[in-house]
């Protein structure tokens, strides 16, 4: 469904706008056509990076035509939990897409879709360098016959270097880039995240660059051409390490882990409270960690030298936390939270997913959002990812089975009646 647009700012002597219409649950609003509405999208892509950047174009009314091969199809569709055999992540990850198979592999799948191609403004892939171009579907071919295509390649390590034609997957990524090094306990294993962190970082930083690219050869910059999108999962992990690079090189240290503190404040960690909660606070800013000492009782270590910078406060956490952790664990959550929010200091209980769906702000944010699905009714799954307030982005059908848009796309867009899609059905082309 579509996001709530964000309310306009008014001053105090304006009158307030009026509420909007309640909205009986389970019906869905029109769906606006989005900012890139006319954007024609190919997603060939697989696991879990480029489908994902193809789901936010589609949320944004991009049209999408995922392409899967006609035996095997994405394996997310198969990936993680299922619910009377529909995959869970597929109905997210495949949504507002149309689904079709193709052999790429043969010329008559290759064909097909050079002949999508004509007519695509984005194509989105994430095969191993080289295969496209043993297909004989390389780039060059691709933007001969549509010079204004632009193509993102997205995989492990891109597409040179000597690692490009290893396999590639997010698990590496956050290995290789140091987030895992720097991530778990002083004393414990260097700690990978439970969900795909790196390739949603990409995916996210793919959406970028294809707009980027959108952008240039729309603007005239590029004389109407697309260009390509060469992304590697490994790098956008390694933007976000913030002045790890430059502290390595300029100071020769590198980053060791230190559980949920940080190297740069303190107080800064998850604590438990007296009714088994965890909360985390945050003092990243200088007041508000003297509004966070006075809370818990200490304000004498505000007078203390080291406590007026982060790194100082950093080097004596021990104490820190010791006194944020005695006044927490002596008090229920609700009690914390409300204490620190009248202090305005910064803390936050730690959600499970449950929470999530539970809290007042996510709720009033729609951050969860419930669709119709066509095997399971309604379906609650996140929304699209930010509000736009004339152009909004919105979920207008989930994950599809596999070929279930073959007659349309090919009946539609390339003219291919009954007989021919009987026959390269028969072929396995389709």
């Amino acid at each position: 469904m579509a996001r709530p647009a964000p309310q306009p700012h008014h001053d105090h002597d304006s009158p307030p706008p009026p509420p909007e219409p309640a909205r009986t649950p389970g019906t869905r609003p029109p769906h606006p056509p989005g900012p890139l509405a006319g954007t024609l999208v190919l997603d060939l892509a697989t696991l879990f990076a480029g489908p994902l950047a193809a789901t936010v174009l589609g949320d944004f009314g991009a049209e999408v035509i995922k392409v899967e091969h006609p035996a095997k199809g994405d394996p997310s569709r198969t990936h993680g939990p299922a619910k009377d055999g529909h995959g869970l992540w597929w109905k997210m990850l495949g949504r507002n897409k149309k689904a079709v198979t193709c052999d790429l592999g043969t010329e008559e799948g290759a064909e097909l879709l050079r002949a999508l191609a004509a007519d695509a403004d984005v194509l989105i892939e994430n095969f191993r360098p080289g295969t496209l171009e043993r297909w004989g579907l390389a780039p060059e071919e691709l933007r001969r016959i549509n010079p204004r295509l632009v193509i993102a390649r997205v995989t492990g390590f891109g597409q040179f270097g000597p690692y490009a034609r290893r396999p590639g997957f997010g698990t590496l990524a956050e290995s290789m880039s140091g987030f895992a090094a720097a991530t778990g306990e002083p004393d414990g294993p260097p700690t990978l995240p439970p969900f795909g962190l790196a390739d949603g970082i990409a995916a996210l930083t793919c959406v970028n660059a294809i707009l980027m690219a959108l952008r240039h050869r729309d603007t005239g910059q590029g004389d109407g051409r697309g260009q390509i999108v060469d992304l590697a999962i490994i790098e956008p992990l390694v933007t976000l390490l913030g002045p790890q690079p430059m502290i390595w090189d300029q100071l020769g240290r590198v980053q060791e882990r230190t559980g949920n503190r940080s190297v740069n404040n303190a107080p800064r960690n998850t604590y438990r409270t007296r009714d088994g909660r965890w909360v985390a606070v945050s003092t990243s800013a200088q007041n508000i960690a003297e509004r966070v000492m006075r809370l818990v009782g200490h304000p004498q270590v505000i007078d203390e030298p080291w406590f007026s910078g982060g790194a100082g406060r950093a080097a004596h956490a021990d104490l820190l936390d010791a006194h944020v952790g005695d006044w927490i664990a002596a008090r229920d959550a609700a009690e914390v939270v409300d204490a620190f929010e009248a202090a305005q200091a910064a803390v936050a209980l730690v959600y499970d997913i449950r929470d999530v769906f539970d809290d007042p702000q996510y709720r009033a944010l729609d951050t969860v959002t419930t669709v119709d699905d066509p095997d399971l009714g309604p379906l609650r799954m996140q929304n699209v990812l930010f509000r736009l307030s004339d152009t909004p982005g919105s979920i207008r059908s989930t994950g599809a089975a596999v070929g279930a848009h073959n007659a349309e796309v090919y009946g539609e867009r390339l003219g291919l009646g009954p007989d021919d899609l009987d026959r390269l059905h028969a072929k396995g082309v389709i």
